[in-house]
């Protein structure tokens, strides 16, 4: 049987998030701050002796114009995937608070590998579907990843394993002078700026000054905001990463297109890398890598650069969806299609 989580469990709840190995900054409590105009509930599972052996949080929220809402569980579900019982459970939760809400369709994303079948049979036995966006940043998180497993060795260790040519643009970066520091709100609104360099440059939307800093806000001391500064004391790339549990994550990355040759992410990225080792993470997750790794992909730059590190090309199961409004679910995803094409169109436009 489920439990919703109240004000009364939120706290254990988010004890036990913290600490399973499926945990997820996204199933945090933390992260609904991160977005107000969405509704969180969460659901806590119990074994026998009363113990939580399974968790899941979900976001919902309201589609304009529409009596539906959609339902959204980042990285759930929080639990021994295998344990069908435990997976039924939480599912019967989420069909609960899908009648609740008028939900139409119910999107998760679980940190499994594509190599786990047993899963995904599970899954799909208890009425999820799984979609294929394909192999580019189709989803609603990344389906690729590098992921990098400090396996509790040093510094010198862990920069020791790095591609040789990673090594060598780390002390590249540091023999032209950048500095790298951890910065407070203050430097979101230069983080944002080369966030808006980043995008026009690669072609995707991005986010407001006003996110980053409630994300420094609302995680606290699990997010940090790093910037790369010239000799001059000019900010040329910044990052924001965070950590939660066992993983710390590479969040967002932006790069002035000014001294491209001092490297100054390649730095940044083994600061980050630090600070995993430094907190003893089990993970260091790159986030996301297109899964086309042909050479002649745009992405395939960002492929190489991440696996320049040593980490391991992961692929998640990807995106199952619980359809409790079928037809509903198919209109409104093809509107949405249209909608994030148009979007992306007019940000290029006026951004020029």
């Amino acid at each position: 049987m489920f439990e919703f989580v109240t004000k009364e469990t939120v706290g254990a709840y988010e004890a036990f998030v913290a600490s399973h190995p499926k945990g997820h900054f996204i199933q945090s409590h933390l992260w609904a701050a991160q977005k107000p105009e969405w509704k969180w509930e969460a659901v806590l599972v119990r074994n026998a002796a009363g113990e939580i052996c399974g968790a899941c949080s979900f976001l919902i929220r309201k589609v304009p114009s529409l009596p539906y809402t959609l339902m959204y569980a980042g990285r759930g579900p929080v639990c021994d995937v295998h344990d069908t019982e435990t997976l039924k459970a939480i599912t019967e939760g989420a069909c609960a608070l899908a009648k609740k809400y008028k939900a139409y369709c119910l999107k998760i994303d679980p940190d499994v590998l594509s190599s786990d079948i047993e899963f995904a049979d599970s899954m799909k036995a208890l009425g999820y579907t799984l979609r294929d966006p394909g192999k580019n940043f189709s989803g609603i998180q990344p389906r690729y990843v590098f992921r990098l497993y400090p396996d509790g060795r040093d510094e010198e260790a862990v920069l020791a394993s790095f591609h040789s040519k990673t090594r060598y643009n780390i002390r590249v970066a540091e023999r032209k002078g950048v500095v790298v520091k951890i910065e407070g709100k203050e430097a979101c609104a230069p983080f944002a700026k080369l966030m808006l360099e980043t995008g026009v440059r690669d072609g995707f939307v991005v986010r407001s000054k006003e996110y980053f800093e409630n994300i420094l806000e609302n995680l606290g001391e699990h997010a940090r905001l790093y910037m790369a500064y010239t000799q001059e004391g000019v900010p040329v790339a910044g990052t924001l990463a965070v950590h939660y549990g066992d993983k710390v994550w590479y969040l967002y990355g932006a790069s002035s297109n000014a001294h491209r040759n001092h490297l100054p992410n390649y730095l940044l990225q083994w600061h980050m890398i630090q600070w995993a080792i430094e907190v003893g993470a089990r993970v260091y997750d790159f986030r996301g890598v297109s899964g086309d790794l042909s050479e002649d992909n745009p992405l395939y730059g960002l492929y190489r650069f991440k696996k320049g590190f040593n980490g391991e090309f992961t692929e998640f199961v990807g995106e199952f969806e619980y359809r409790f409004k079928p037809l509903i679910n198919a209109a409104i995803t093809n509107g949405e299609k249209i909608f994030r094409k148009a979007r992306k169109l007019l940000f290029l436009r006026r951004n020029k």
